[in-house]
C-alpha cells in the first residue's frame, strides 16, 4: 500500500453536511478497497487567487490515507464528476511532512499595488543606456 494526501476544493456555498457526505464517501471507498484511512483536516474557507466557476473562495480539506493505486484511481474518478468538488489534488504522501494549512498570503491594498507597478514603469522608461 502507498500513503496518499488528497486535497479537495470545495465550493464555499455547500452545505456542512454536503461536504461531510463527499469526505466520507472518499473514506467509504478507501476502507471497501482494503486501504487505511488516516485522517481528514478542514483548512476551512479561504480567498482564490482566480476565480473558478465565477466563485471567489474555496472550501479546503485534507485527506491522509494509504491505499492501492487503483484505489486511488476510483476515488479521483468520483471527484471528478461529483458536484461541489471544485478542485481536487491527490499526492503521494512525504514521510514527516506538514499536513498544517499554509499562512494566508497578506492581502496588498490594490492602490499600493497599482502605484508600485506604475513606479517600475516609470523608473524602466526614463533610464536610457548611455
Amino acid at each position: 500500500m502507498t500513503e496518499y494526501e488528497i486535497l479537495l476544493m470545495l465550493d464555499p456555498e455547500l452545505s456542512d453536511e454536503r461536504q461531510n457526505e463527499i469526505v466520507t464517501r472518499a473514506r467509504e471507498a478507501i476502507e471497501r478497497d482494503g486501504g487505511r484511512f488516516d485522517g481528514h483536516e478542514p483548512w476551512g474557507r479561504r480567498r482564490l487567487e482566480y476565480e473558478i466557476d465565477h466563485k471567489r473562495e474555496g472550501t479546503y480539506h485534507l485527506l491522509t490515507f494509504a491505499s492501492e493505486p487503483a484505489t486511488l484511481t476510483e476515488i479521483s474518478r468520483v471527484l471528478k464528476i461529483a458536484d461541489g468538488v471544485m478542485r481536487h489534488l491527490a499526492v503521494r504522501r512525504v514521510e514527516g511532512a506538514s499536513t498544517r494549512p499554509p499562512q494566508p498570503a497578506p492581502e496588498e491594498p490594490v492602490a499600493a499595488a497599482a502605484r508600485t507597478s506604475q513606479d517600475s514603469e516609470t523608473r524602466t522608461e526614463t533610464e536610457s543606456p548611455a
